[in-house]
């Protein structure tokens, strides 16, 4: 007992034990919570090894200080570090990554995400901060009182050994993965090989340079850009080539549909009855291998890529950190062709950045939920129901001078998957997870939201003369549901098919002209030239990633944001090739081009995004965008179901303050 009491009272005391408790609890995160990938002893030692260098620094800076400053000062590092971690965890249980710089300066919108946020919390969570309670308990009882302050030759031995055992630990990591630091596409490598702190170091030092790239980019940055969408430019098929030409275009964000549901059933009953019927329509076109190719700015990022047909980012989103870019969107691009556009959004235009962003895109109209009846039995999580928005859009949608280019974002289908009980008029699904049998009820509330609004397009008149794009956004089921998901499919979820299960649907209903199924690869970012080439307007003088889906040399390779891609020969996935359909692995040259190209293709148009280069790029007959001549302010002359100009104002200030 007195040997223990002499070692408590040492002034390293508290920090070894500090130490010791966040090294093992990050450890046991590291394997409960996070799926990393593990397969070899080398890596599972790097594991065991990378949360000690920053737990090591972190808590030295309690040391320059004495007494019970320096005890409370152990507290508060390891909870903030517990925080992290914990905040960590939460994201990644629903978006499957951690969280970056460009991310936490979205928290804006995080008094929004409430519900789902609550949905990821479990009880047994209070096991994160267990060692600061221990800390409390060792102070608060006296079982730590240190005498003095550590020598200052203790201190810098201190940082000294935490930055050595940092070098050792990137050293044995760029042995198992050469060019760990430059090849960044998968943020779970990062923190497989570094750890949770070291990689959240590491991002804000990337942070910083990519702020800085703007201020130095030119215009000889934008060359190889330039070259390589020139010389991977696909040509229309000349049979379809503007045979949409005028028509009013409508684009439909299907919140978190997986291509899966389609033709699915439940005790019987088709999950989403309308949008199987458009698989056989003779007026549209179905692509059955469409993927969703979204980073963290999920359903944004999926927008992006429509407007863009540039890729979004490896970090945070294009909508958060990027919307003082330059950009050269569709909506722009038609407005040389007579066409207005507006948006229809359930939620208040401050959401996701999305005011600033749509100006930058050239959207003239912004109908948020200010233009809405938002009461409480019309909203529930993220805004409003899709079936009172679609139905009350109407009257807005009716107003819009023609041709017109409409979106609108689609809400009801989103994590938790909740509806009021009214709503629901489907079965749940039989797993024995809650949020995998709810998705097919908000997905089958979805589908009918889109079945009335196709009858309301009718009977407008509208119907016959408007392209109709539908595609799902990004994935539903997130892969730590993958085995309760595996149950409602019948099969495992291997990291094969789990990038399989990455298709969402994609429609597209042109009036007059014959559709059929569409079996070519393709994804978010091949939208825009396959649209465009529709309506008459050749891409061959914009800067475009994407590849016209319905031309005969339409280019079926699918990069993904974290390095995979996907052919309809191989998929790429973790670093391993695969053969499609069987799923056997085979030799990685196999998937060598592929990689080679979308690494490329990642490369280049993060180049672009980051140094804001379209900026310096003028192609024939187009007008940039005058963002200082749209003005999303409210317009009680034309506002039907929402509030007063001044609530409306109110409510849109207080989400700018969240």
């Amino acid at each position: 007992m007195t040997n223990l009491k002499k070692c408590m009272s040492q002034p390293h005391a508290l920090y070894v034990i500090a130490v010791v408790l966040l090294w093992l609890k990050t450890y046991i995160v590291y394997r409960i919570e996070f799926r990393l990938g593990i397969d070899s002893i080398l890596q599972t030692f790097l594991l065991v090894v990378n949360p000690i260098s920053s737990a090591l620094f972190f808590f030295g800076f309690a040391l320059f200080f004495k007494g019970h400053l320096k005890n409370w000062l152990f507290v508060l590092i390891d909870f903030l570090l517990s925080l992290w971690l914990y905040a960590n965890v939460v994201y990644y249980r629903f978006f499957d990554d951690f969280i970056t710089v460009p991310v936490v300066f979205q928290h804006k919108n995080f008094g929004e995400l409430g519900d789902s946020v609550l949905a990821l919390m479990k009880p047994s969570d209070v096991f994160y901060f267990l060692d600061t309670v221990v800390l409390m308990v060792l102070i608060l009882f006296k079982v730590a009182q240190p005498k003095e302050k550590m020598p200052k030759r203790l201190l810098k031995r201190v940082f000294i050994i935490a930055v050595s055992v940092f070098l050792i630990n990137l050293g044995l990591a760029e042995i198992d993965r050469p060019g760990l630091l430059t090849r960044t596409f998968d943020r779970n490598y990062l923190v497989k090989y570094l750890g949770i702190n070291n990689f959240t170091l590491y991002d804000i030092i990337k942070s910083t340079q990519v702020s800085a790239q703007r201020a130095v980019a030119s215009s000889n940055d934008l060359v190889d850009a330039e070259n390589f969408t020139k010389s991977n430019y696909t040509p229309p098929e000349p049979a379809l080539f503007g045979k949409a030409k005028g028509m009013n275009v409508i684009y439909i964000s299907m919140e978190s549909l997986q291509n899966f549901v389609i033709n699915y059933k439940v005790d019987g009953q088709e999950v989403t009855p309308f949008l199987n019927s458009l698989t056989h329509d003779p007026n549209t076109f179905y692509f059955d291998n469409f993927f969703h190719q979204v980073g963290q700015g999920k359903t944004s990022d999926a927008e992006f890529m429509l407007e863009n047909s540039l890729y979004p980012l490896s970090q945070g989103s294009v909508f958060m950190t990027q919307a003082q870019n330059t950009f050269q969107a569709a909506p722009q691009i038609l407005k040389s062709e007579g066409y207005t556009s507006a948006v229809f959004h359930g939620n208040y235009k401050t959401f996701w950045n999305r005011d600033e962003m749509y100006r930058a895109l050239g959207y003239d109209k912004f109908f948020d939920a200010s233009y809405f009846d938002m009461s409480d039995e019309n909203t529930i999580n993220y805004g409003m129901k899709d079936k009172p928005m679609v139905q009350e859009s109407m009257a807005y949608l009716n107003q819009l001078p023609q041709p017109f280019y409409a979106k609108y974002i689609l809400l009801s289908n989103h994590f938790p998957f909740e509806l009021d009980e009214w709503d629901v008029d489907f079965p749940a699904g039989h797993t024995d997870d809650k949020v995998v049998n709810q998705y097919f009820q908000t997905a089958h509330y979805m589908d009918e939201a889109l079945r009335e609004f196709f009858a309301d397009l009718k009977a407008s008149g509208l119907y016959d003369h408007t392209v109709i794009v539908m595609y799902g956004d990004h994935y539903g089921i997130s892969p730590d549901r993958y085995d309760s998901l595996s149950q409602a499919l019948g099969e495992e979820i291997t990291p094969y098919v789990g990038a399989q299960l990455q298709r969402v649907p994609l429609f597209i209903h042109v009036p007059g002209v014959q559709g059929r199924t569409v079996h070519e690869y393709g994804g978010e970012v091949d939208v825009r030239p396959t649209l465009l080439h529709l309506l008459g307007v050749d891409t061959k003088d914009f800067i475009a990633f994407g590849s016209d889906l319905l031309s005969p040399q339409h280019r079926q390779i699918v990069p993904f944001r974290n390095g995979d891609v996907i052919t309809p020969s191989y998929s790429y996935i973790d670093e391993k090739c695969y053969s499609n359909p069987n799923g056997e692995v085979v030799d990685n040259r196999y998937c060598e081009k592929a990689s080679e190209y979308a690494k490329d293709a990642l490369s280049l148009s993060d180049k672009i995004v980051y140094g804001d280069l379209l900026r310096f790029y003028k192609p024939k007959g187009f007008k940039p965008v005058d963002v200082s001549k749209i003005n999303y302010k409210f317009d009680p002359s034309i506002n039907i179901y929402g509030k007063t100009n001044d609530q409306s104002d109110a409510h849109n200030s207080m989400n700018e303050d969240e």
